[in-house]
């Protein structure tokens, strides 16, 4: 019996066909794709290939026309299988044949006999009228057929680096978490001194490792918490809280920052009361990143402004909170702009870049931002006065909907 390729995308399809020549004795051969379908042509020469037009990638019309050109296809009937079929197109590009959806089980085996005993739909005007658009054709889905391959191998490379990736910054971040565990819990000990009284060198020593200490941790948390939102498996709370509070919480919590790198903040008025909901305490460790980012790019004696507003909709409803932190740094390229809010970017990446950080802060501020169902902005140099300056550096704008839209629970 006879060795039968078909070309086809719906497993349902191919199941249907397999069984049905199956049954009367044939080997039938899949594909769900043109070129995996180019593949077995090649590799096991099948004495008839079904195919069907509305595939994805290379359609049945250009995989027709590659498998024309291929010397162990010569003479071996194609037949077309389509829904709605051109019979014209089908016909020009080398088909023998075209059958119609849906098969019809009682007449589909010995309509492939016919084929197999060398009927053919193409008459002597077609195959002279479309032999040399087929020989010029060919040639050209011969290299299209190659660049299409190296596409999907070099797609496939990428996700799979991409799954490795995270792979390695959860299996990272958990294996630095595990050891810091103890070394915080000594150190907090230590500098109670429930381990017995301190000498000023002793607790200046101490205080300077437990800075140290907090930085790490929190470059550690941001590594899990970029690995769980890369992975959809991050979770954020939802419950009611204070914008302005949360405001508030984060420039406490970069204020000795700040001082030590002697740069003055200046603060817009906070309103008292700005009522949303969501996840708070992530969306104050976004703030600190952005305020780190400000603090990272602005020179000793420079300043950082930071300003709070309500955002309304087009109809004029208020319906967002936005943070805007503005700095007097270099500013960044129109080119880097693009590019800062993804993981890893930094605009110097260079082994001898002046600023620290490993580019992770701001994709977060970003993914919390969007899951709270606001975004960041970028503007460099800032567009916008903040706390009635208008800085010449970066300004970056955190935006979140006072009530998000409601996300699936997540594990």
């Amino acid at each position: 019996m006879a060795r039968v390729l078909h070309i086809e995308d719906d497993p349902v399809n191919r199941l249907l066909v397999r069984k049905i020549l199956g049954a009367v004795g044939h080997e039938v051969l899949d594909a769900e794709s043109g070129l995996e379908g180019i593949r077995l042509a090649e590799a096991h020469k099948p004495d008839i290939v079904l195919v069907d037009i509305n595939i994805p990638g290379l359609d049945g019309y250009e995989v027709t026309l590659r498998l024309r050109g291929m010397p162990s296809m010569m003479g071996k009937p194609i037949v077309a299988i389509t829904a709605e079929g051109d019979r014209e197109t089908t016909i020009a590009v080398g088909a023998d044949g075209l059958i119609l959806k849906p098969i019809d089980a009682g007449r589909f085996p010995a309509l492939i006999e016919k084929y197999l005993s060398g009927h053919t739909e193409r008459t002597e005007r077609d195959s002279d009228s479309a032999e040399l658009l087929r020989t010029q054709t060919q040639k050209i889905m011969e290299r299209f057929e190659q660049t299409v391959s190296r596409l999907s191998e070099a797609n496939r490379r990428l996700e799979e680096n991409a799954r490795l990736r995270q792979m390695f910054l959860q299996n990272l971040s958990h294996e630095f978490a595990t050891p810091m565990t103890p070394v915080v819990g000594y150190l907090r000990l230590l500098l109670d001194e429930e381990a017995g009284p301190l000498t000023p060198l002793q607790r200046k020593c101490l205080e300077s490792i437990d800075t140290s200490t907090q930085k790490l941790r929190s470059l550690i948390d941001t590594l899990l918490d970029v690995s769980h939102l890369e992975t959809g498996r991050l979770h954020l709370y939802e419950r009611d809280y204070d914008f302005a509070a949360v405001v508030a919480r984060a420039l406490t919590e970069v204020s000795s920052r700040f001082r030590q790198a002697g740069i003055e903040v200046a603060c817009e008025e906070v309103p008292v009361e700005m009522p949303a909901r969501g996840d708070p305490d992530k969306l104050r460790r976004a703030m600190v990143h952005i305020l780190d980012n400000a603090a990272k790019f602005s020179s000793r004696g420079s300043t950082v402004a930071v300003g709070v507003r309500q955002v309304a909709r087009g109809d004029g409803t208020p319906d967002a909170y936005q943070f805007v932190a503005a700095d007097s740094g270099v500013g960044i390229s129109v080119e880097a702009q693009k590019q800062i809010l993804e993981p890893f970017f930094q605009a110097d990446g260079s082994r001898t870049r002046k600023h620290g950080g490993v580019g992770l802060g701001l994709a977060y501020a970003r993914h919390v931002a969007e899951a709270l169902g606001g975004g960041i902005e970028v503007q460099s140099p800032p567009e916008l006065t903040v706390a009635g300056r208008r800085l010449a550096g970066t300004a970056i704008m955190l935006t979140v909907k006072q009530t998000p839209p409601r996300r699936e629970a997540q594990s």
